[in-house]
């Protein structure tokens, strides 16, 4: 029986690679949009605001209908919490209603999607939450709060490896470095001078392309990684080392 992978904002950058990373490996896949399901592929779409907590009932019995009328199963195997929303600012810059919507998505919203999703994770399932490399160095300086946001999204992955870890579920971060998506208004995949400048800082020399990440995402939920849980994988090329 082939596995079953949700991912939050799969329709487009490092959650889209991801779903067409699965898709090669044959997993199923169901992921999650803001509206815009994205360019069609062989996986299910369903509407999700990873910030609004108050649709996440609504979201749980959705999920529950396709597993049954789809895939004949009441829970699935792999959740990877991939959704987010980039705001940059100095601390100085950074106004409350940016710091809240992104705490709505990145740490209120994984946690709570988390706790609402556990009962339909199969044991023996595993999940991955994104973090960032800006949460181990700052960079340009100007990610404070988003960074921070990471920063805890960290810690929960330890403790949630530990509250699930009876049931045979692993928990792990992938921390991106620099890549190249529409993140952020796509500077890093859209400004040879801002890639260049940022892709010389890494050892590599440059910067990611998203099926890059979304190959280590991949390599965590395959066969032979079952093993590895409470961990933080960064895959930034070597940026700042």
């Amino acid at each position: 029986m082939p596995k079953i992978a949700l991912i939050t904002g799969g329709n487009r950058g490092l959650g889209r690679a991801t779903a067409r990373a699965l898709l090669d490996a044959g997993v199923e896949v169901i992921y999650t949009h803001r509206g815009d399901p994205g360019e069609k592929i062989d996986a299910v779409a369903l509407p999700l605001r990873v910030g609004d907590l108050s649709s996440y009932d609504g979201f749980r019995d959705d999920l529950r209908r396709v597993l049954a009328d789809r895939f004949g199963r009441t829970d699935f195997d792999f959740l990877v919490n991939n959704a987010g929303v980039g705001r940059a600012g100095s601390i100085a810059e950074t106004s409350v209603e940016a710091f809240d919507e992104m705490l709505n998505v990145h740490w209120r919203g994984m946690f709570f999607l988390t706790q609402k999703l556990l009962p339909l994770i199969a044991d023996g399932g595993r999940i991955i939450n994104l973090s960032t490399g800006l949460a181990r160095f700052t960079g340009e300086g100007v990610y404070a709060a988003y960074a921070s946001m990471k920063g805890a999204v960290e810690v929960f992955t330890r403790y949630l490896a530990k509250e699930a870890g009876p049931r045979g579920i692993t928990a792990n971060v992938v921390a991106p470095g620099p890549t190249g998506t529409d993140f952020g208004g796509g500077l890093l995949r859209d400004d040879e001078r801002v890639r260049a400048h940022i892709g010389g800082q890494t050892a590599l020399g440059r910067v990611a392309r998203p099926e890059e990440i979304a190959g280590v995402i991949a390599a965590l939920l395959g066969d032979g990684t079952g093993w590895i849980t409470g961990q933080r994988v960064e895959a930034s090329g070597g940026m700042l080392l």
